[in-house]
């Protein structure tokens, strides 16, 4: 009902498991690094992928599939509440092995399995069985499916299995009496709910898929739909989804924060009384509430030697300057009280409001006239000089990926807008610069000063050219073909196709990129690797 509303192509919070929308975490890929590193193995055996209810793994495993090798075949059984026999019959039909219906039994489905996965091997192919809702299979069907392992040549197994279930799966397979099983296990992962911000990230990527132009949720409201989810993926849809319809029927172009809370409501039904939606809501605020003492108690417990008036007298005698060496002994007290370390608190209450003074010291770092005059938008003067900007809200997360130096803008405690240049991380923290001021803070000190926005700069490849969609015919393809290792075409050699298409989704869902198929200016600077070469601002 909202898409059009909203100028999307499709629902972003559908609750089917689409691999289009797959958010591409770290959790994530590390656990498809697994499930693909367990079919890739040529000793066989079984890959375990638990995780709580609505985490992902459907849709993780469907993604999966879709990029298996030609020479995988795939048996998916999405109904585990099946007997020994029941269980191989689906398997056979899976795979398209024939077997008599009037006279089934496990010794003719087992032959029938093993001539099958004989013949596939010899012709170089390989076979996957994945096995969904595994928590409900039962102890008899676990011994079975181990016996299938046991179908295998004299150098490799014949059959891989991959098991998805929630953590009763582990205590299952935990069970003495099926030690044999459990130490047959290749590979195991465990999916975890999405921290605040991969959840901020995660609503972000779902709309840019689905076509979303400019954002429609507020930062606040991103957050409220973390900490009412619990980070839970489909929570995260479930509510998100209703938001959105919230926000359609009150004409309101964005969601904020009360239309989220509202939706969770509607969502977890009966007030939240005993539904996971309470548990979740408790369980958040409990953390919150810690992590924000723990916050407090560390810089309460800091050493109190910030002040003059703190200095104990004793101290105060031997730091008292001699005239001897020094000429004008009575300037000496006023200085030595500016000369005090500055608290971080200060430091950013000095920093400029308007942001061209930190964008002039962005462009000296590109090597360009350092200055930007006020009353002229720096983004536009920073395109005089070949550089195009780009502006995001994504946090540290969008930053590390991007790797280039930023302005980054602050709301320190006095309310005021405030702007910084970022110029490099390290271990010892942030180096920021204001106003020609320099420091170095550790990153949990400035989070809650940063309200994760910051503008960068960047040199598209081809210039004025930093979008590229597919279907169009730019001079920007035949470079981007060559940055994918692509051969050039001899014909429409700047169209971007559908092939072109297809390995641009790939390159983007490595690097942890939006998924769109296009080229806009975060693939052509994770593409071109200018966040990674050593005459540019570089982060780290």
């Amino acid at each position: 009902m909202y898409t059009e509303f909203f100028h999307l192509r499709e629902p972003p919070f559908s609750i089917a498991p689409n691999p289009r929308f797959l958010y591409p975490s770290a959790k994530h890929r590390e656990a498809f690094a697994h499930l693909l590193y367990g079919i890739k193995e040529e000793g066989g055996g079984f890959v375990a992928l638990t995780g709580e209810v609505g985490t992902g793994k459907t849709t993780l495993c469907r993604c999966l599939i879709e990029q298996l090798p030609e020479n995988v075949d795939v048996a998916l059984v999405l109904n585990p509440r099946l007997d020994a026999v029941e269980l191989l019959a689906t398997v056979c039909d899976e795979l398209r092995i024939p077997y008599p219906s009037h006279a089934v039994s496990l010794k003719l489905l087992v032959d029938a399995l093993n001539a099958y996965l004989l013949e596939a091997h010899a012709q170089g192919r390989r076979t996957v069985l994945v096995i969904d809702e595994a928590q409900n299979l039962s102890y008899e069907v676990l011994e079975q499916i181990r016996l299938l392992t046991n179908l295998e040549t004299s150098q490799s197994k014949l059959l891989q299995i991959i098991l998805l279930g929630q953590p009763e799966l582990t205590r299952l397979l935990g069970q003495k009496r099926l030690r044999q099983l459990a130490q047959r296990i290749t590979a195991r992962y465990h999916l975890t709910p999405l921290t605040r911000t991969e959840t901020c990230d995660y609503i972000r990527h779902r709309l840019a898929v689905s076509g979303a132009l400019h954002p429609l949720f507020t930062r606040r409201a991103m957050r409220a739909a973390h900490r009412l989810s619990g980070g839970i993926p489909r929570l995260i849809n479930m509510i998100c989804d209703r938001a959105l319809l919230g926000a359609y029927a009150l004409g309101k172009p964005r969601v904020d924060v009360g239309i989220v809370r509202k939706a969770a409501r509607e969502v977890f039904t009966t007030g939240w009384t005993g539904s996971i939606g309470r548990r979740v809501a408790i369980a958040s605020v409990v953390a919150g509430v810690l992590l924000i003492a723990a916050f407090w108690w560390d810089r309460y417990q800091d050493p109190p030697a910030t002040t003059p008036a703190t200095t104990p007298p004793s101290r105060a005698v031997p730091a008292a300057p001699e005239p001897a060496k020094r000429p004008h002994p009575e300037a000496k007290p006023p200085a030595a009280a500016k000369q005090a370390p500055e608290t971080l608190v200060d430091w950013l209450a000095g920093a400029g409001t308007s942001p061209n003074p930190a964008f002039g010291r962005l462009l000296a770092l590109w090597g360009k006239p350092q200055g930007v005059p006020e009353g002229i938008d720096p983004c536009e003067f920073a395109q005089r000089h070949g550089l195009l900007c780009q502006s995001e809200d994504s946090g540290w997360n969008g930053l590390r990926l991007l790797n280039l130096a930023a302005v980054l803008e602050l709301v320190p405690v006095d309310g005021a807008r405030r702007y910084v240049t970022l110029i490099r991380v390290g271990p010892e923290g942030w180096t920021l610069d204001a106003d020609g001021r320099t420091r170095t803070v550790p990153q949990a000190d400035l989070l809650p000063w940063w309200n994760g926005r910051f503008t960068l700069l960047w040199r598209p490849p081809v210039a004025g050219v930093s979008l590229v969609k597919p279907g169009q015919a730019s001079p920007a393809v035949p470079w981007i073909r060559q940055r994918l290792g692509l051969k050039p075409k001899r014909a429409a050699v700047d169209r971007f196709d559908e092939a072109l298409q297809h390995q641009v989704m790939e390159f983007q869902h490595r690097a942890g990129l939006t998924v769109d198929g296009q080229v806009g200016p975060r693939t052509f600077i994770v593409l071109s690797g200018q966040g990674n070469r050593s005459d540019l601002p570089r982060l780290q």
